[in-house]
């Protein structure tokens, strides 16, 4: 099969490298900055939007009497910029619509604060190097060679600065083998705040808590920042080592949740996950910073996509499926079951349970409970709530499984293809 990928890699660029680099970015802010004006100047006058060929011919005009420093940079740089203006103002507009998924009005873009560009066209790459148009060859600070063996046909460069050092992502189509399935059981996943994630046999996905860890310090970088006088060069050095630390809590959490989305997906033929309101949930003031910690949604979105490239299956329940207040047990469903009960008592057979267990129990049956409920409504005789339950190896009849923790040496050794000893 033939799918887009991005292979990210650190440049090690020179000193005039670096400035091409700030140049481009520049001018992408720039030209998104212009655009945005333009289409806020339109909007107020009445005359309708406008689209990305209409405005990057309105540039070519603009750039020559405006924007002398055009020569120096590639094309590419603007013309990307507007197109990505374009794409947000349609997710602006198309968000307006009843039902659909909430998009803010686009905002001007500062400096040094997510410094980033794209460009196409002439892009190569080396054992050790990038080459992008206008810019030449970059030195990158890690082999290149697994990006060079598969073959893939480069479509684009994303170039972005984090605090001090330079990052390119290389977006690819490349062919991939059709996947084998999985040689796996069937599993709930039940997201929560103390554990990252609790799975339906018992495992325990711990999260790194990555803000939560260093908030502490966060929060005296930034009091830093506010204490120095405005254009010195001690305000610099501070916002750079606040802008360090932001990178580092960053990168713990994405570290985490590729290592747990990695072995989910090579380990388990069916995954069911709950379909979560999380842009809902954030507005509980006493659990967003909780929950945004987590990552929830780029948990979701890594394995959509990892269990298509790796041959496991991937099941949203339903949004209102009630997975906490049913009894795995009995099937009993409860009224209210409050966050702060963490642990699940039955009113019917008196099971005690942890929440987050029971949850994930309730999930892993979803399947083949949704496939029973679709029998019935064909007009076949029912075998009851639990249909097919036996398949996912979590009859009634069977003890429930012991909560165990997977430790960060098992989801290294799943992520990198390697065996356990």
């Amino acid at each position: 099969m033939v799918v887009n990928q991005a292979f990210r890699y650190e440049l090690g660029p020179n000193n005039s490298q670096a400035t091409a680099l700030a140049k481009h970015a520049g001018a992408a802010r720039f030209a998104w900055n212009w655009g945005l004006a333009e289409r806020i100047r339109k909007l107020q006058a009445g005359e309708g939007t406008t689209n990305a060929m209409a405005q990057h011919r309105q540039w070519n005009q603009y750039k020559r009497l405006n924007a002398p420093w055009w020569t120096e940079v590639s094309k590419c740089a603007p013309q990307e910029a507007l197109r990505d203006l374009d794409k947000a103002m349609k997710a602006y507009f198309s968000s307006k619509a009843k039902g659909s998924r909430r998009v803010g009005f686009p905002k001007f873009k500062r400096k040094e604060v997510k410094d980033s560009f794209r460009v196409t066209g002439s892009i190569h790459v080396g054992v050790k190097s990038v080459t992008l148009p206008r810019i030449g060859e970059i030195r990158t600070k890690e082999p290149t060679n697994k990006l060079i063996a598969c073959e893939a046909r480069i479509l684009s460069a994303t170039v972005r600065r984090e605090a001090d050092r330079w990052f390119v992502s290389l977006t690819v189509e490349v062919h991939r083998s059709d996947p084998v399935p999985v040689k796996g059981p069937m599993v709930g996943i039940d997201r929560g705040l103390t554990n990252f994630a609790v799975l339906s046999d018992g495992c325990i996905i711990e999260s790194p808590k990555a803000l939560t860890k260093g908030l502490r310090k966060l929060r005296k970088l930034s009091k830093e920042v506010s204490r120095k006088q405005r254009g010195s060069k001690n305000r610099a050095k501070a916002k750079l080592r606040l802008a360090r630390h932001h990178r580092k809590i960053r990168n713990q959490r994405k570290d985490a949740l590729h290592k747990a989305t990695t072995h989910l997906a090579r380990t388990k033929l069916v995954i069911v996950v709950e379909d979560l309101n999380i842009s809902g949930m954030l507005r509980n003031r006493h659990l967003s910073r909780a929950i945004s910690d987590m990552g929830w949604g780029e948990f979701h979105r890594q394995l959509a996509y990892k269990t298509a490239w790796y041959g496991s299956q991937l099941v949203v329940a339903d949004r209102f499926f009630p997975s906490t207040r049913t009894c795995s047990e009995c099937g009993e469903v409860e009224k209210e079951v409050p966050l702060s009960k963490r642990t699940f008592v039955c009113g019917a057979c008196g099971i005690e349970i942890d929440r987050d267990l029971n949850a994930a129990i309730n999930l892993a049956r979803y399947v083949a409970v949704s496939s029973t409920e679709t029998q019935n409504a064909c007009g076949e005789e029912s075998s009851g709530r639990g249909g097919n339950l036996g398949e996912t190896g979590l009859d009634r009849g069977e003890q429930k499984p012991s909560r165990q923790r997977l430790d960060e040496a098992t989801l290294w050794e799943a992520g990198t293809g390697r065996q356990g000893s």
